[in-house]
């Protein structure tokens, strides 16, 4: 068991995640896109009540090299954010909870999603 939490990016023995944060009606419509898409390929994500936003559990090390426009990434050092069914900070609560999940999304295949839906986004706001 111990193994395999060694290889599992998220897992409580490791440093944690880092977290994608978007808007909200973003990442809802990721999350719907990456649910449609190859299956269950979305790690847990957060909804942060107050502040309007999702926040995506990705492997550690992705904020060095995230640059996606309208997202931030932040590193976690380990500070709470790890997959537990109970939410890590006050004010927010799971929107894909952790066990009903990867254990953190791929972030390739997020990018992906999210630009997906910043595009469908744009479309249905040019249709009114």
């Amino acid at each position: 068991m111990e193994t395999s939490q060694s290889n599992d990016p998220c897992a409580p023995s490791a440093t944690g995640c880092d977290l994608v944060t978007v808007p909200t009606r973003h990442g809802l419509e990721a999350v719907d896109i990456l649910l449609r898409g190859a299956g269950d390929v979305v790690g847990p994500v957060l909804h942060d009540d107050g502040g309007g936003t999702l926040g995506f559990l990705v492997p550690p090390g992705t904020a060095a090299a995230w640059d996606l426009p309208g997202s931030t990434c932040t590193e976690t050092d380990g500070r709470g954010l790890r997959p537990d069914p109970g939410p890590p900070v006050e004010g927010s609560d799971w929107l894909v909870p952790p066990g009903e999940a990867d254990l953190a999304t791929d972030p390739a295949v997020l990018r992906r999603a999210l630009g997906e839906a910043a595009r469908t986004i744009e479309a249905a706001d040019n249709c009114r």
